[in-house]
């Protein structure tokens, strides 16, 4: 799939309240058969808040159920078709539903951003492997604002300290980052068939992480096999390879920022002022003040 996938009919979208949290259309037009959907007990939901290393995740799932065998969607087919997203309405492309109802793999991977309690009831029904990845909030923040600037769905972020302060009272697409992170942490409290991992673990030592992935999925996955895998989705591996790397989305405009910018633990040093980090810090105690969940900012 070369060249532009998408018309360029997308446009900056408004943020809306949606069942209590601020989304797009882009991600509420298809509501009904969002959270219709049938689940089938052996798929895999990726879950993630945006910009916290889901394609990382999503690429790492795809070639340790699918490396071996079919290494002919690795080079050919883009993530996005690999591993839908499931709550994607965009004009001119097929519905991200649409996309996981027909996926041929078993397996099933399928990604999300949505928050916890707006995922459909049948994943919980099915008792579908959830595998959640959280990235703490200074650098998703600083991720999710070079995002903003060249999405063109996405409202628009203004400048840093606007976007900032937006993130902090939670008027992000798919809500406040608080809640989603705390939220699917509560939910493994009592749902055991969840994987919850850090970005910066998985940063700091991706074959460790890659391990544990395949322990968690019964995965008996040969040592070889998984040092392929973690130098394949080494970031700067995954940044070049335009099956990975979002390349041919016409609403991404790559002059403004790559899709896949840095991929860095502690990028957020680069953004925040001293005032913007000390005020940043006492919000956050408060807001994650009665949570066991706890986060690095620095590796």
């Amino acid at each position: 799939m070369e060249g532009s996938v998408l018309p360029s009919t997308v446009s900056r979208a408004e943020l809306i309240d949606f069942e209590g949290i601020s989304m797009v259309h882009y991600f509420t037009d298809n509501w009904e058969n969002i959270q219709n959907f049938q689940a089938r007990p052996e798929d895999i939901l990726i879950a993630t808040y945006p910009k916290a290393g889901t394609t990382w995740v999503s690429n790492t799932l795809d070639l340790l159920y699918f490396g071996k065998t079919d290494q002919e969607r690795q080079s050919s087919l883009p993530i996005y078709l690999r591993v839908p997203f499931l709550e994607m309405a965009f004009p001119g492309m097929p519905l991200g539903v649409e996309l996981a109802d027909k996926l041929p793999t078993t397996p099933r991977l399928i990604k999300t951003h949505l928050p916890v309690q707006l995922v459909p009831k049948s994943f919980w029904e099915q008792n579908c492997r959830v595998v959640y990845v959280a990235r703490n909030a200074k650098d998703t923040a600083v991720s999710f604002f070079h995002f903003d600037r060249m999405n063109m769905s996405q409202p628009d972020p203004g400048d840093w300290n606007t976007f900032l302060m937006k993130f902090m009272d939670g008027k992000m697409v798919f809500g406040p980052w608080y809640d989603h992170v705390c939220g699917y942490w509560e939910k493994k409290q009592t749902y055991s068939n969840m994987h919850y991992m850090f970005f910066e673990q998985m940063a700091k030592d991706t074959g460790r992480e890659v391990a544990h992935l395949c322990s968690f999925l019964g995965l008996s996955t040969p040592v070889e096999e998984r040092e392929r895998i973690t130098e394949a989705v080494h970031f700067d591996v995954m940044k070049q390879n335009n099956m990975t790397n979002f390349t041919g989305v016409s609403f991404l405009d790559f002059k403004i920022s790559p899709f896949m910018r840095k991929g860095k633990v502690g990028d957020w040093k680069t953004h925040f002022t001293v005032a913007q980090n000390e005020q940043f810090d006492e919000h956050y105690r408060q807001k994650m003040k009665s949570t066991t969940l706890q986060f690095q900012t620095e590796i």
